[in-house]
C-alpha cells in the first residue's frame, strides 16, 4: 500500500508542473483518504467483484427516506411563505452549513484530516455539518471514505456508473452498511468512533434538527407573528437544507460525469466549474481525487476555492495548524526527493 501511494505521489507531482489532457487514460490509484497511520485500519484498495456497486442487502432506510421527502415537500411551500428575512436566513445558514459544516468540517477535517484544529473548533464545525441535514458525522465520513476506496468501481456507494440519479440521491434511500452500522463504522472511521462528542452528534441527529427548527420558528413568531414564523421555518429549514443537499449531491453525480481533468486518476472525477461555485470549492473534484488529503481543492489560479479561504483565515488567526495544502505537499515531495538522493 505504501509503495503504491509513493508512486502515485510522484506521478501527481509531475502533473502539478503542467495540465494534462481532459481525457487522459485513467491509470493511477488515488492517495489514501486519511493519514498514513490509518492505512492498516482503513485499507485503500481497488474495487473488487466481491464488493457490489449497490448494497448487498436492499434494506430501505425508511427514516432517511421520510426525512428527505419531508424536507422536499416543505420546500414546495416556498413561493407562498417568501420573506426577505427568510431568504437572508436561508443564504447565510446555507453558507455556514455547506461551506463551514460539510466542506470544511465533515469533508476536509474529519474525513481527510487535511488540517488540525482545536477541539472546540472541530465540534463547532461538526455541529454546522449536522445542521446541513446530510446525516451524522460518523455515517457521512464512513460513506465518503468508502467512496474514495472504490471510486467509480464496484463498492462505490454512489457512482454514476449505476445511474446518474442513483449517484445523485437514490443511494441514500438504501443501507450502505448492510445492516451492521457498528462494524461498518469501525472499519471505515475507527478514529472517529472513539470520539464521544462525534458519536453524540451521530445519535442525536434528528433531535438537534427538531430543536433548531423549533427555536428558529419561535424567534420568527416573536419577531413577526405566525406569518414570519412559517416563512423562517420553510426558508430557514426546508429550502435551505434542500439546497445544501442537492449542491452536495452534484459533487457525487455531475462532477463524476462532466468537466475536465488536471490529473490522471483511476476514477471518473472531473473539475466542474459550476459545481465548484455552488458547492464552495468542492467541484474541483478531479484535483481532490488525485490528492484527497489536500485541504486545498483549487490547484490552478482560476480554480477558486472559497472553503480553502476560510481555512486560510483559521490558520491566520491561529485556529488551524498543519494545513496540508499544495505548498505543504510540494515541500513533502522535495524532502522525499532529498532522502532518495542521499
Amino acid at each position: 500500500m505504501r509503495s503504491h501511494s509513493n508512486e502515485h505521489e510522484s506521478s501527481v507531482a509531475n502533473q502539478l508542473k503542467g495540465p494534462k489532457g481532459h481525457h487522459a487514460e485513467l491509470q493511477s490509484p488515488v492517495l489514501s483518504p486519511v493519514g498514513e497511520d490509518f492505512e492498516a485500519n482503513v485499507p485503500m484498495r481497488s474495487g473488487s467483484k466481491s464488493q457490489p456497486r449497490i448494497p448487498e442487502v436492499y434494506r430501505i432506510q425508511w427514516g432517511a427516506t421520510a426525512w428527505l421527502v419531508a424536507l422536499h415537500l416543505g420546500a414546495l411551500a416556498a413561493p407562498w411563505t417568501f420573506s426577505w428575512s427568510g431568504l437572508l436566513i436561508c443564504a447565510v445558514i446555507h453558507w455556514i452549513n455547506g461551506s463551514l459544516g460539510i466542506c470544511l468540517g465533515y469533508h476536509r477535517l474529519l474525513t481527510h484530516t487535511g488540517l488540525d484544529v482545536p477541539g472546540w473548533v472541530k465540534y463547532t464545525l461538526t455541529f454546522f455539518g449536522v445542521l446541513a441535514g446530510e446525516g451524522g458525522p460518523i455515517s457521512w465520513t464512513a460513506n465518503h471514505r468508502k467512496h474514495h476506496a472504490y471510486s467509480d468501481q464496484p463498492g462505490d456507494p454512489h457512482s454514476p456508473h449505476d445511474g446518474p440519479w442513483w449517484a445523485h440521491m437514490f443511494w441514500l434511500a438504501f443501507s450502505t452498511d448492510n445492516g451492521d452500522f457498528k462494524s461498518f463504522s469501525n472499519h471505515w472511521v475507527p478514529d472517529l468512533v472513539k470520539d464521544k462528542m462525534l458519536m453524540f452528534f451521530e445519535n442525536f441527529f434528528l433531535p438537534i434538527h427538531l430543536v433548531f427548527g423549533a427555536i428558529l420558528t419561535g424567534i420568527g413568531y416573536w419577531v413577526g407573528g405566525p406569518s414570519l414564523a412559517m416563512s423562517w421555518l420553510v426558508w430557514g429549514v426546508c429550502v435551505r437544507m434542500v439546497a445544501v443537499l442537492h449542491v452536495t449531491w452534484f459533487v457525487n453525480s455531475a462532477s463524476h460525469m462532466w468537466g475536465y481533468k488536471n490529473y490522471q486518476t483511476r476514477d471518473d472525477s472531473r473539475n466542474l466549474w459550476w459545481v465548484a461555485i455552488l458547492a464552495y470549492g468542492e467541484g474541483w473534484h478531479n484535483n481532490h481525487h488525485a490528492l484527497p488529503r489536500l485541504a486545498q481543492h483549487g490547484h490552478k489560479w482560476w480554480e477558486f476555492d472559497i472553503t480553502f479561504q476560510a481555512i486560510r483565515f483559521l490558520r491566520a488567526v491561529g485556529l488551524a495548524k498543519n494545513v496540508f495544502d499544495l505548498a505543504a505537499y510540494e515541500e513533502k515531495q522535495r524532502k522525499r526527493a532529498e532522502r532518495s538522493a542521499a
